[in-house]
């Protein structure tokens, strides 16, 4: 049997969201672990929120977020980011590898690029294998 990673998708509800479903429209074919949480904005997702997913079962998690200047809430993207270096911290601290994780940014017009994202993400996880602290969680 092969191994579909299942990675959490925090999405900002103003690009990444609508990138998301424009890919879905418009038939581009990505990952099925794929699981969409959608979020007002990027900036709102806590480091908790990551640990939350990668206890709960999680094999990789990604923000994706309105690029740097283009926030509907001004600098959103920009506290995301900076709360991306904790959460990198905090992956080591808990025993996950850091590229489990992945902040980057997604125009609402760029359906391609959001399915280009999340398959390197899902190719990424199949290296890395099987969440290592709760491989048999299923509650993603």
């Amino acid at each position: 049997m092969d191994f579909e990673p299942k990675i959490i998708a925090f999405c900002c509800n103003w690009c990444a969201y609508p990138a998301a479903d424009l890919a879905g429209i418009a038939r581009i074919q990505y990952p099925a672990g794929i699981r969409i949480i959608r979020v007002l904005c990027s900036g709102m997702v806590h480091p908790e929120m990551v640990i939350n997913a990668f206890n709960n079962g999680a094999d990789g998690v990604m923000i994706l977020g309105c690029h740097p200047g283009e926030c509907h809430y001004l600098d959103g993207n920009v506290k995301a980011l900076a709360r991306s270096e904790m959460i990198i911290e905090l992956l080591d601290d808990f025993g996950f590898e850091p590229e489990r994780f992945l902040i980057t940014w997604i125009s609402s017009t760029e359906a391609a690029g959001f399915a280009h994202v999340v398959t390197e993400m899902s190719e990424r996880i199949k290296r890395l294998g099987p969440n290592p602290v709760n491989p048999a969680a299923t509650t993603i």
